[in-house]
């Protein structure tokens, strides 16, 4: 499943996100940071963490460097 699901954001980010202009509020972007947490804490945990870090990428939040945490986290983890 981990190894599906990395493929298919990887596919994403070549076929689709390549493409079009960034609009990612956040550094790491939102597919790199879920393919990270995926890699890191397994399919689940990190399509959750992918799901949260994604929700919270709008306009009405500043945006920044958010790397993926160490420790299973939904929280933002901000580096100022």
């Amino acid at each position: 499943m981990q190894t599906f699901l990395v493929k298919l954001i990887r596919a994403y980010q070549v076929g689709i996100s390549a493409h079009t202009p960034p609009t990612c509020r956040y550094q790491p972007t939102c597919s790199h940071y879920t393919q990270t947490a995926i890699e890191r804490f397994g399919s689940w945990r990190g399509l959750v963490m992918g799901v949260a870090r994604i929700l919270r990428c709008n306009p009405l939040v500043p945006g920044g460097f958010d790397p993926v945490p160490t420790h299973f986290s939904v929280r933002r983890n901000r580096v100022k």
